[in-house]
């Protein structure tokens, strides 16, 4: 076989959409980590998504193709989401989910984000999908509602719903600090 010559694929849709991967991974699967709570999850979703994506990649303008990538991204976790419940039902045991401890190496920004994911986890698929583009990615109102195919109203609703759910959970209570016993005079 003769190897392709080097400018034809340097252009036309598959180079555009490798580009397009290349660029926007990162910010993908930290989007799917926070929607699912688990790293290897959040790659297998980013995957899916890409993959179903795709085939449909010729037809998209440039300037939507975030936005539709992102919708993508969004109802595949509803997919999945949905199937994934019938499988904890039927778990015999629930999985470990204590935090990696910090060793000092770097590993406390994956705190952080283990910690974010852990609270994003007692919101509703909605709310969370809400709060995760809203407040993480910095999506406007608007480019939420056109994500999740809602109103604005919608978003806003699901947004401070989530917000008073995250705010009067019991794990996001500052800490108890014991007092310091008084000294006998």
């Amino acid at each position: 076989m003769q190897p392709r010559d080097r400018r034809a694929s340097d252009s036309g849709p598959d180079a555009e959409f490798s580009r397009f991967v290349a660029a926007r991974w990162r910010s993908l699967t930290h989007t799917a980590y926070l929607l699912t709570g688990d790293f290897h999850e959040a790659e297998d979703l980013v995957q899916t998504t890409l993959a179903r994506v795709y085939p449909h990649w010729r037809r998209l303008r440039p300037e939507s193709a975030e936005q539709y990538v992102r919708r993508a991204l969004v109802n595949t976790n509803r997919s999945r989401y949905r199937r994934r419940r019938i499988a904890h039902l039927l778990l015999a045991s629930v999985p470990d989910t204590r935090p990696v401890p910090d060793d000092g190496a770097g590993v406390g920004a994956v705190d952080g984000n283990d910690a974010l994911a852990r609270l994003l986890s007692v919101l509703p698929e909605r709310q969370r999908a809400v709060v995760v583009l809203r407040y993480c990615e910095d999506l406007s109102a608007e480019e939420v509602a056109e994500v999740l195919g809602c109103s604005v109203g919608t978003v806003k609703s699901q947004a401070s719903r989530a917000l008073a759910k995250l705010r009067t959970d019991a794990r996001l209570a500052p800490p108890h600090r014991p007092s310091r016993p008084q000294e006998a005079r």
